[in-house]
């Protein structure tokens, strides 16, 4: 892939996929090994950057930057870590709109590695099955957490939760500050992205401006 192009990408957010690129022997080290690895390749970045690594300040950067990567930033990236959303039966009937709103999104670029930081709101109607609120905000986190396209993070949440609560009736929005239009490129600090997704009733222009409304009118 020439330069150019590479720059294209980036510059437009492109997504190759719904799933996250993931290569086939991707858990096959383990996390110490992996923290040892990016420890030994960041170091060369910061010396070829001219950074003294000799000095006090800079000099446990490439372990620290390694275990940010492995432990926090991307730990989303491992199955293992996927919370499990337990779903209960929907007893008492209840078929009206679920919003959870203002869930934290503390992501990562994947064309840049520069941060992604905002809000999702999520709604739901229920059938059969509902969903503890912590969960839904436990599965944003967990797919935030990884080198992200916020197209695909959005679609990402939508099947999941469609998938578990065994309805189409869902609908996902977030808006988020892209570093790397912020701090980079066209360096613009003011403007954000909104992404929406969902399905079910909710191609019904009635559900949506309901759950509009309930976002843009906040009591809380």
């Amino acid at each position: 892939m020439d330069k150019e192009h590479i720059e294209i990408i980036g510059n437009n957010h492109m997504a190759s996929s719904v799933e996250t690129p993931l290569r086939l022997d991707a858990f096959d080290k383990s996390d110490n090994e992996k923290i040892k690895n990016i420890e030994h390749h960041f170091e060369i970045i910061m010396k070829e950057l001219g950074l003294d690594l000799t000095d006090d300040s800079l000099s446990g950067t490439p372990y620290r930057v390694a275990k940010m990567y492995v432990k926090e930033l991307f730990y989303g990236l491992d199955p293992k870590n996927k919370p499990k959303l337990s779903t209960f039966e929907n007893k008492y009937g209840y078929n009206k709109m679920l919003v959870e709103q203002n869930i934290t999104i503390d992501s990562a670029c994947e064309h840049h590695f520069l941060p992604i930081t905002g809000h999702a709101h999520i709604a739901y109607l229920p059938k059969d099955k509902v969903v503890g609120l912590s969960k839904i905000n436990r599965l944003v986190d967990y797919y935030a957490h990884r080198p992200q396209v916020q197209e695909r993070l959005s679609l990402q949440i939508l099947r999941d939760l469609q998938n578990v609560l065994e309805t189409k009736d869902v609908m996902v929005m977030i808006s988020a500050k892209h570093l790397c239009v912020s701090s980079r490129g066209i360096k613009d600090k003011d403007s954000f992205t909104t992404t929406v997704e969902y399905g079910g009733c909710f191609e019904n222009k009635v559900y949506r401006d309901e759950f509009l409304n309930v976002i843009n009118n906040q009591t809380l």
